[in-house]
């Protein structure tokens, strides 16, 4: 897009972005004079404040912002106080973004009045895929007119020239242009990406770098002149608002301050770039052309001179607030989960049998009927062949195109825009592929799915559901059967299930969407069909459409025989997925000498059941598929260990597949790889010993 600038900017508008730049100013000058009082580390806006005013007086109540660490002008612009940036400054418990959590200048907000901001991690680049996931939500929201809006929302993703080469924004602007979604991806350049230079960094900025992306449109503009930004910033939000297409602004921006409080200028930039940037400051250039308009002087001084106290003000009055309440620090990690108990028909009379892969599609296919707020993407699961494994077959045909959809080779977009699809109302129902293709999203897990919730006091909790196709068998190779529970259980603020039939599978998947938190389906591909010999049992009958089995609760799949136990030669085996099988086939071997108990979820975990029935037993075995050492199961082994230690009669040992690097394609080698019943047994014969 060319920038042919006409309107001219009111005067009111002037002076309220005067007024806001020397806020900025007074703001930054005190947190300097204060470093003992500052001690957390912190960015400002000096330099960006141009851009980022006049980026904000575009937007309406309606609209969606991710301004980065450095927006705090951002902030100020859409009406927010400095004395609540201050709070978040200073971590004070009324900090009304993060109540403590979290560095200055990272907001969410859901206030009515304002454009809403999602929770963003400090990772640079990364937000540009959930705020994606954001007007990718709002395009699905008007398609299927299931909400009304005063105004045509608009989502502005800010970001760092040098965070542009990042892999994860190169997903955002390709699925952007692709879907022609309304977004405009604001890219700051100051020319710095801490100390490194742009010429280190990158070959080109980030207005040459998208002319590649066919549907993205782009503009320049000077970001230390607010006439000049107000204006294209005026142009560029009509542009998305009218015409619901992505659009680049490259704004080029100067750093007056430090990259942070803790990367000081004077570590890395010498006298004369500091001299440039200064030249270019955006509170000058403004004053000289308020000046150059006829505005007084001193109406000027008295703006700036009124600003100063009014950051004083506010920021003695931040340094007073109180501190969170230690108590406090467990809060939020998830939400309340509505569904808490067993409820509706698992076995209805006269029900057929199903595979574990129909219970997932007919699960899908009843919440899109009954919530037209769900839909279903990621790769191969469109139309055409229904999934890799068929998991998904027959529903695009029911939901058309829009509802559940192919997506590119892009692991992190399809997992992280679920965090912007979910802030706008959406329930997003994803695949990776296999669990050995999970890794590129596992940044997009972390650092923003998992932290949102935590991060921004319950404000957006992440609700989503993402199905891991997962586990070996018949020679599926390296990179088609790994396990990847321990990973994913190390992740705090996320839900794990792991079904081992058709049943718990459909009860989850129904638990999972009615979750306001986000989950991870894992799904054995080797129960998918029950076509491994000995899988028979997942196939069960398909469950009544009211039924939902909650997150949390264990099951005792077969019972040791009474009589046995009070002797004390009985033993435990808790497992889950393909280890109930190997289990089930073990315990033939020892005439009600061996109970099992299938976990169906990892996090939640039922520990009060294992706990209980460990005691009962005095022995126990944790069967996994996953490599042993530093497992999930080592781990849930050390806790049995801990609370019931007194009433063990052997050691709580563990079993797994031996630790090599990946699953090994030849059958021969994935058989000794991984536990079967065989090697149980002779676990079990062992331990019975004791």
């Amino acid at each position: 897009m060319e920038n042919t600038l006409h309107e001219k900017v009111s005067q009111d508008i002037l002076l309220k972005a005067y007024n806001h730049m020397m806020l900025a100013k007074a703001m930054a000058d005190i947190y300097e004079e204060n470093r003992n009082v500052c001690k957390y580390v912190h960015s400002t806006s000096r330099g960006h404040e141009a851009i980022q005013l006049a980026t904000a007086y575009q937007l309406k109540k309606e609209d969606w912002v991710s301004p980065y660490y450095r927006d705090e002008s951002i902030l100020l612009g859409i009406g927010f106080e400095p004395y609540q940036l201050m709070l978040q400054l200073l971590a004070k418990a009324d900090d009304p973004f993060s109540g403590g959590r979290s560095y200055y200048s990272h907001p969410s907000s859901r206030d009515e009045n304002k454009p809403k901001i999602i929770h963003q991690s400090s990772a640079t680049g990364m937000q540009t895929i959930p705020t994606t996931g954001v007007a990718q939500g709002i395009k699905y929201i008007q398609d299927f007119e299931l909400q009304d809006f005063e105004n045509n929302p608009v989502v502005v993703c800010s970001l760092g020239d040098n965070s542009v080469t990042e892999g994860e924004v190169s997903e955002a602007l390709q699925f952007a242009a692709l879907h022609q979604l309304p977004i405009i991806f604001l890219v700051q350049d100051n020319e710095w990406g801490i100390s490194v230079t742009k010429e280190e960094a990158r070959t080109c900025d980030a207005y040459d770098f998208v002319a590649g992306f066919t549907g993205l449109s782009r503009m320049r503009v000077d970001g230390t002149d607010f006439v000049e930004s107000f204006e294209v910033m005026k142009k560029a939000v009509d542009f998305v608002r009218t015409e619901r297409k992505p659009l680049v602004v490259c704004a080029k921006t100067v750093l007056i301050g430090h990259h942070t409080s803790g990367v000081r200028r004077e570590f890395y930039r010498d006298e004369e770039d500091l001299t440039k940037h200064r030249a270019k400051d955006p509170g000058n250039i403004l004053r000289n052309h308020l000046i150059e308009s006829g505005v007084d002087e001193e109406l000027l001084k008295q703006i700036t001179k009124k600003a100063r106290l009014e950051a004083e003000e506010a920021f003695e009055k931040a340094k007073n607030a109180e501190d969170p309440k230690p108590e406090s620090v467990m809060n939020h990690v998830f939400v309340p989960t509505p569904i808490t108990e067993e409820v509706g028909i698992r076995e209805p009379e006269g029900g057929e049998k199903i595979v574990m892969v129909d219970a997932a599609i007919h699960a899908i296919q009843e919440l899109m009927w009954k919530h037209p707020e769900a839909l279903l993407y990621g790769q191969d699961v469109g139309e055409r062949i229904g999934g890799v494994f068929r998991e998904t077959v027959t529903l695009g045909k029911k939901f058309g195109s829009k509802r559940v959809f192919n997506t590119a080779i892009q692991e992190a977009y399809i997992i992280g825009s679920t965090a912007g699809m979910s802030a706008v109302g959406l329930k997003p129902i994803v695949e990776v592929q296999f669990a050995d293709y999970i890794y590129p999203g596992i940044n997009q897990l972390i650092t923003e799915i998992s932290k949102s919730s935590y991060l921004s006091q319950g404000k957006f909790p992440v609700s989503n559901i993402i199905r891991v196709p997962i586990g070996a068998y018949g020679g599926g190779g390296p990179y088609h059967s790994g396990s990847v529970e321990s990973i994913l259980a190390n992740i705090k603020g996320i839900k794990i299930a792991y079904p081992s039939n058709a049943a718990d599978f459909k009860g989850l998947l129904k638990a999972a969407y009615y979750d306001p938190n986000p989950v991870v389906m894992l799904e054995h591909k080797g129960l998918y069909w029950s076509k491994v010999p000995g899988t028979e049992d997942a196939k069960t009958i398909e469950p009544a459409e009211d039924y939902i089995l909650p997150f949390g609760k264990g099951k005792v799949i077969i019972e040791a025989d009474k009589e046995e136990t009070e002797k004390g030669r009985t033993l435990l085996i808790v497992t889950y997925g393909m280890g109930v099988y190997w289990s089930k086939e073990a315990a033939k071997n020892f005439n009600g000498r061996v109970e099992v108990i299938d976990l169906r979820t990892l996090v939640p975990l039922d520990e009060e059941l294992v706990f209980e029935r460990v005691k009962t037993h005095g022995k126990c075995i944790v069967l996994t598929e996953e490599q042993l050492n530093n497992s999930f199961a080592e781990a849930f082994a050390h806790r049995i260990s801990k609370n019931c230690f007194k009433y063990l009669d052997a050691p709580v040992e563990t079993m797994g597949s031996l630790d090599v690097p990946a699953v090994p394609i030849n059958l021969v080698l994935e058989k000794e790889m991984l536990p079967n019943a065989e090697k149980l047994s002779n676990k079990i014969e062992d331990m019975l010993k004791y």
